[in-house]
């Protein structure tokens, strides 16, 4: 019940279909005669419009994010496995298309295969099934595997994970197939964004992995003002703030996650 509601509400709260709801629904009052009701709803749409596409929000929200855990330095001298989070590929394409194709959180399996040269006796764990409510794509659990082997991961080496919907299931589902054993090193590569719930939540599952983000998205060095990128990239950064802060949040509501943000 949890991935089903939580994947409408974000269908609702992400910022581009929240700014056409309430516009539409300003046209809507607008037309029945709640003029100022129509029209304080068409400004917040407007509103959200301009934070998101035109000033730096979004990226000033991804700072404590993907500032939150930094690679280790100096980097482990031996590591058991690499575990890297799906998410990464364009599922629909795919499925339809065949091959890899790549979207923007693609850094993610390209890293992976750095690592995995890095780190030649390592196992290399994917894991990610379809995580999509509405529309049909091929899961990265079983994409990867043709993107990985094409860079040079031996197949042997790949341990894949097929299940997972959401990040709670690749924890979970994750330390039930590779068993960690005590004093083993695990990387989790993900989004840098991403990395906070993340290991929240393999640390709930009883898995203590060290973060290696990877795909930042921000520079880092942004403060609010106008935004410095172009408004669909400032669109983008607003919306995976929203989603990645609402999920800690609801997250640690709900017990998945002993803190907000972990240190």
């Amino acid at each position: 019940m949890f991935f089903y509601l939580s994947k409408l509400f974000w269908i609702v709260v992400q910022p581009i279909n929240l700014i056409g709801i309430l516009v539409f629904a300003g046209i809507v009052l607008s037309l029945l005669r709640f003029r100022w009701s129509g029209i304080a709803l068409s400004f917040a749409g407007f509103l959200i419009l301009a934070l998101g596409a035109w000033s730096s929000l979004g990226a000033v929200l991804l700072h404590p994010l993907e500032d939150r855990f930094a690679r280790p330095d100096p980097a482990p001298r031996e590591v058991a496995g690499i575990i890297v989070l799906g998410g990464g590929f364009e599922g629909g394409v795919n499925l339809a298309r065949g091959g890899y194709e790549l979207n923007a959180s693609g850094d993610r399996f390209v890293e992976a295969a750095v690592l995995a040269r890095r780190y030649p006796q390592a196992r290399v764990v994917v894991t990610g099934g379809t995580g999509a409510l509405l529309l049909a794509g091929e899961g990265d659990g079983d994409t990867a595997p043709k993107l990985l082997t094409a860079l040079g991961v031996a197949p042997e080496r790949l341990v894949l994970e097929t299940r997972a919907r959401n990040t709670q299931e690749n924890a979970r589902f994750t330390r039930e197939l590779v068993e960690p054993q005590p004093g083993e090193t695990w990387l989790l590569v993900t989004s840098a964004f991403h990395m906070p719930r993340s290991v929240g939540l393999f640390r709930k599952a009883g898995f203590d992995v060290v973060p290696w983000p990877a795909d930042y998205q921000t520079a880092g060095t942004e403060t609010f003002g106008l935004a410095q990128d172009n408004a669909m990239d400032s669109l983008r950064n607003l919306a995976l703030a929203i989603r990645e802060w609402i999920g800690l949040v609801a997250y640690r509501a709900t017990g998945r996650i002993d803190r907000i943000l972990p240190d």
